[in-house]
């Protein structure tokens, strides 16, 4: 039997508080922690759904990136691995926490659709579709494999 190890988790939901960027004391990274929060897919009948509040951590460009474009309710999907930790709290006592160590963030709503933002994007750079044949082609089952990019 193969050795397989894997670590993935995608999250959609929505974030249940502003996210606050900090910095860490030793090497000044960026870092945010929040919680997203999916409402389970099956709810008995006549019952509301029931909601899962997922404790996530971003660093570095992504903490900036989420700190900067996201708001409390912003829809969100986040890809990354579960870890879990531990410490010691003030009393001594052992804690533990599992969460998401975030790898990518995404946007869900659009513009309209999400919380206001305070934001103006600066406006993607525009670069040309690449193409290997000389005209371009109208539908995709006329395409060839061989012209395909990849």
């Amino acid at each position: 039997m193969a050795n397989l190890n894997l670590n993935k988790v995608i999250l959609a939901g929505r974030l249940v508080a502003d996210p606050e960027l900090k910095k860490t004391a030793n090497t000044d990274s960026s870092v945010c922690s929040f919680t997203v929060a999916v409402n389970r897919r099956f709810a008995k009948q006549g019952e509301q759904p029931q909601t899962d509040f997922i404790d996530c951590v971003a660093w570095r460009q992504q903490a900036e990136f989420l700190s900067r474009y996201f708001r409390k309710g912003s829809s969100v999907c986040i890809i990354g691995s579960l870890q879990k930790r531990a410490w010691n709290d003030q009393q001594g006592n052992k804690r533990y926490t599992t969460e998401v160590i975030v790898d990518e963030i995404n946007f869900v709503d659009s513009k309209s659709e999400g919380p206001s933002r305070d934001f103006s994007p600066e406006p993607a750079p525009q670069t040309p579709a690449y193409s290997t044949a000389p005209q371009e082609l109208t539908k995709f089952d006329e395409a060839d494999e061989d012209d395909l990019p990849f």
